[in-house]
């Protein structure tokens, strides 16, 4: 869909939410809901494995088991080296950054809007000494907003409904690393203590290696909390009150986004213990499966039963 298609879409909706007849009711709650929680979902910066909302988890999931998992501290710990297989000394490996280059021009190709590109930025752990086998490719693609459209809330609805959908359809690993992409406008702030920028070849924020003294014990504390409350909210799914339950996970869901933001700012930043559990609760499954559980609650409370199997 070009940016005018989706402006025309956003358009429409509106003119529909208040009409009445034949119309389609609706558009306006969505899109308005879309906008309420993007930030939430979306713009906390290189995070999911997967895009949030893809995957059926099938029936709910407790975690009983997963409560008693230890963490695996040398996943979070700082290595002696950058990751051999995506760097070379200083810089990236030339056949590493031409698949990053071309993976990001496939990608625009795919929109159907002229795009002037400020940067290519790789950052997180990969672009760090915490990478682990579960580091990610974060690929940050740093756009001028108001260079497409004076409205930056439609651009930037634009890219992450393009940018979900890409990271939706597509599964490209390298060396095993899985890629993410991800839009960003100028000024938006980062807060990876690592930032190398792809497109001009040199570093942007050079991590610093050494030793991070990260508080696993805190951390576990928070995630196990917050896994026992995703748990409890699986447990009342089937309940006669999904509108409460619903409201309890839009509660626990800014609890989170609260708790990583908080994190993120404190002295410690990505190594704080709130940032800690979030990857804890991303890894262990924890945050699809409470996003799958919204959208499951909410099928049940807008469906009607079926009248035949009474």
């Amino acid at each position: 869909m070009s940016l005018e298609g989706w402006q025309d879409f956003l358009n429409e909706s509106r003119k529909r939410g208040s009409g009445a007849g034949l119309e389609r009711p609706g558009y306006r709650k969505r899109i308005d809901r879309y906008t309420k929680d993007r930030n939430a979902l979306l713009n906390i910066g290189g995070q999911a494995n997967t895009p949030p909302f893809t995957q059926k988890m099938g029936s709910h999931v407790t975690f009983d088991r997963q409560l008693e998992e230890e963490v695996e501290e040398e996943t979070f710990e700082m290595q002696d080296e950058l990751q051999p297989e995506i760097w070379r000394e200083e810089g990236l490996w030339p056949e590493v950054r031409e698949q990053m280059l071309e993976i990001v021009e496939d990608f625009l190709e795919g929109l159907d809007v002229d795009v002037p590109i400020r940067d290519i930025r790789l950052t997180g752990s990969l672009a760090n000494y915490n990478w682990s086998r579960f580091s990610d490719v974060d690929l940050h693609i740093v756009v001028d907003f108001s260079k497409i459209d004076e409205d930056i809330e439609l651009v930037k609805a634009f890219f992450d409904a393009s940018r979900l959908r890409w990271n939706d359809i597509h599964n490209i690993k390298l060396y095993g690393f899985e890629v993410e992409l991800y839009v960003e406008n100028v000024d938006d702030p980062h807060h990876s203590s690592g930032v190398y920028s792809v497109y001009n070849q040199k570093w942007i924020k050079h991590p610093v290696p050494g030793e991070m003294d990260i508080d696993f014990v805190t951390a576990r504390k928070k995630s196990d909390d917050i896994t026992t409350q995703v748990n409890l909210l699986s447990w009342m799914a089937d309940s006669d009150n999904p509108a409460g339950v619903l409201r309890s996970i839009r509660r626990l869901k800014e609890k989170i986004r609260r708790m990583r933001r908080a994190g993120l700012r404190s002295q410690s930043a990505e190594f704080s213990p709130e940032n800690i559990a979030f990857k804890i609760l991303r890894r262990d499954g924890v945050l699809d499966t409470l996003s799958q559980l919204r959208y499951d609650v909410y099928d049940r409370q807008m469906s009607l039963p079926d009248w035949r199997k009474k």
